[in-house]
């Protein structure tokens, strides 16, 4: 049974088509790139699985759970990260970390942040306001956040847009242990190197259509250029 199925989803705003008839499947232990251009539909795809926007028609099933049906269950095997959704800056990162902890109902919570907290080089900001770190800072606390119920289903958008190329490193290092217990990740980006470095299988998407989906072996340059023409 597949981590993710997403069956021709769609989504219209008025006249606008932001993603058109878009199906994939995402296997245990396999991470998935969605790339495109700015535009493409990306966002607007994770928010639909995130169930932050109510798709215009299609299905979208996480882990056997159907999202329109049992949506409780869909979302508590699900987590997510991104640039452009901090967490709340009066808080501080352990605090933060606590409260999403207790939201998923996360056993021996406390052992489990101190873990994070050690994986993504956090633990000196454990009792700094999330506020007032750099944006590097507060995208490594999201990230850590986003591993806090070791979920079945990890989505990112840009996840790595703010982080120097060590802490790349680390990031892709605890993306790849949802893997090996058997989770799937879905990551959306337009950095090329890094579909063909971190993925198992591309789906490259424009204007709402999934115009490629394969190895990133398999795609070639000169067609992915032209998706970013």
């Amino acid at each position: 049974m597949p981590i993710l199925s997403v069956v021709n989803l769609r989504k219209r705003y008025g006249d606008t088509i932001a993603v058109d008839g878009l199906s994939f499947v995402v296997a245990p232990g396999e991470i998935v790139g969605l790339l495109g251009p700015n535009g493409a539909g990306k966002t607007t795809t994770i928010n639909m699985i995130l169930a932050v926007l109510e798709p215009s028609a299609g299905t979208i099933n996480i882990d056997g759970h159907d999202l329109a049906t049992e949506r409780r269950e869909a979302l508590s095997r699900t987590n997510f990260a991104a640039v452009y959704a901090p967490l709340p800056g009066n808080l501080t990162v352990e605090q933060n970390l606590r409260v999403f902890g207790m939201l998923y109902g996360v056993r021996a919570l406390g052992s489990r942040i101190d873990t994070l907290l050690d994986r993504f080089d956090l633990a000196r900001f454990r009792r700094v306001k999330c506020g007032v770190l750099s944006s590097g800072e507060q995208t490594r606390v999201g990230l850590a956040k986003a591993m806090l119920n070791a979920p079945r289903l990890l989505l990112l958008d840009e996840p790595t847009a703010s982080l120097d190329p060590g802490q790349r490193r680390r990031l892709w290092a605890n993306v790849d242990r949802v893997r090996e217990g058997g989770g799937a990740v879905v990551f959306a980006t337009q950095n090329l190197d890094e579909v063909e470095r971190h993925a198992d299988r591309v789906a490259v998407l424009r204007a709402g259509e999934l115009v490629f989906a394969g190895s990133p072996a398999r795609y070639e340059r000169e067609f992915a250029e032209d998706v970013f023409a």
